[in-house]
């Protein structure tokens, strides 16, 4: 008899072998298609609002080392609350204090009281001005129309005249040098063509600035119950004519001019009283009181102050210049980081790195007790996972500077260079450590 060939008789064995291969291969494809898919669902919700990334909060890299003041009752505490130095005694109805590279407030009494800001509404009408100049819709040498209602504004006046010729730079010292009621009008005349429209522009640009408790209705600052700001709106408004307008900042140290063969001489008698101050602004109606917004420059530090409802003129500089330097001599302004420097490292997934830099893309500036640089504390939140891409200067969490569990200031947590996203591989590769929870 013949055998059989072997091929014939054990072909079913075979064909069993076949799917039981078959079946394994199925199965580790369904384990590798489910690592990949579940935390590619589990990033997708971690970027969607349906599913909040869980935030993860690190200490950052550490830091370098008798008047009535009002609390902070949400959000970062004024430098003050923190610090033993008795507030000096200021009889104002309202006053406050900042630091103006950080914009911190020190101190501050009735921030938020809605007052009338008499003059100081002007620093408004320059600011508007100065946004024009930029913008090349005026220029300094251009005439200004001087009209009929410009002539006739009541109370301070640089005695313009219709027809009479007035540039721009003329009609903005006396905006800013005599705080002339005319000057105000002309000037928001030749910006908006009347002064109604101007007023809207200043209240738009109040808004733009984060003056929530203030409404213009003129350009002099004339007396309406309806024309309020705050002393902390004020110092807001200060503090960017600095930072935005520093072109044209110097008009506000200029301590005299001449228009009309009429000498002018500057309201602010800190001026002459103190070489390191270089502006701002005085005001008085009957309402408003005796008012001044100043400002000095020593070093690397810049102190604005404002100080509304004072008795007098004397007391009003007198006041302005014990809140200053009171600022000056007991809080110091530190850079906790330089341009780029990292507060915090943290992992990132599915990128061609595994670690990001997180931090402040500009450098960080910290106004605190003096003394106390050593005392703060980072501390970085930022969303786990973290996954790529992250562009440079992305918003990923908030960095807290803190002082004995009291926070000074919160910034956003930026991605200081970029992390381009994995290949194929490295995305594999990071999915299956997430998997496993490896890190």
């Amino acid at each position: 008899m013949t055998a059989a060939p072997a091929t014939s008789t054990n072909r079913p064995a075979a064909t069993r072998v076949l799917r039981m291969v078959a079946s394994g291969l199925l199965a580790l494809l369904v384990t590798i298609f489910s690592v990949m898919v579940v935390p590619a669902h589990a990033q997708k919700a971690q970027r969607g609002k349906s599913a909040p990334a869980k935030e993860a909060t690190s200490e950052a890299a550490a830091a370098p080392a008798a008047g009535t003041i009002t609390p902070t009752t949400s959000g970062p505490v004024q430098v003050a609350e923190i610090s033993t130095i008795p507030i000096p005694a200021i009889a104002a109805r309202a006053w406050i204090s900042i630091d103006a590279v950080t914009g911190q407030v020190v101190a501050s009494f009735n921030p938020d009281m809605k007052i009338e800001p008499a003059s100081l509404t002007k620093i408004m009408t320059a600011y508007v001005a100065f946004n024009a100049l930029k913008q090349k819709r005026l220029t300094l040498e251009q005439d200004v129309n001087v009209s009929q209602t410009a002539w006739k504004t009541r109370g301070s006046r640089m005695f313009i005249e219709p027809r009479k010729p007035v540039t721009v730079d003329e009609v903005l010292k006396g905006v800013i040098i005599q705080s002339g009621n005319d000057a105000s009008v002309a000037i928001a005349e030749a910006v908006a063509g009347n002064e109604a429209a101007f007023a809207t522009l200043m209240n738009q640009q109040a808004q733009a600035l984060g003056m929530t408790n203030t409404n213009f209705l003129n350009s002099t600052g004339l007396p309406d119950p309806e024309h309020v700001t705050t002393v902390r709106d004020l110092s807001t408004l200060a503090r960017h004519m600095v930072l935005d307008h520093a072109e044209y900042f110097p008009y506000y140290s200029t301590r005299e001019f001449t228009y009309n063969k009429i000498k002018q001489t500057n309201r602010n008698r800190l001026l002459w009283a103190d070489p390191s101050v270089d502006g701002m602004k005085t005001g008085y109606t009957e309402a408003a009181g005796y008012c001044l917004v100043a400002t000095a420059h020593r070093g690397d530090r810049r102190v604005i102050t404002v100080i509304v409802g004072s008795s007098s003129t004397a007391t009003r500089a007198e006041d302005s210049l014990k809140l200053m330097n009171w600022t000056f001599q007991n809080f110091e302004t530190i850079k906790l980081f330089d341009k780029g420097h990292p507060a915090v490292e943290a992992r990132v997934w599915e990128g061609k790195t595994e670690v990001a830099n997180l931090g402040t893309l500009e450098p960080l500036w910290l106004t605190v007790p003096r003394g106390k640089a050593g005392d703060v504390k980072p501390v970085a939140k930022r969303p786990e996972p973290l996954f790529a891409p992250l562009e440079q200067g992305q918003k990923v969490g908030t960095l807290t500077l803190t002082i004995n569990d009291r926070m000074l200031m919160t910034r956003p947590l930026e991605v200081l260079e970029s992390v381009e996203r994995a290949g194929f591989f490295g995305r594999m590769a990071d999915k299956v450590k997430m998997w496993f929870g490896k890190k």
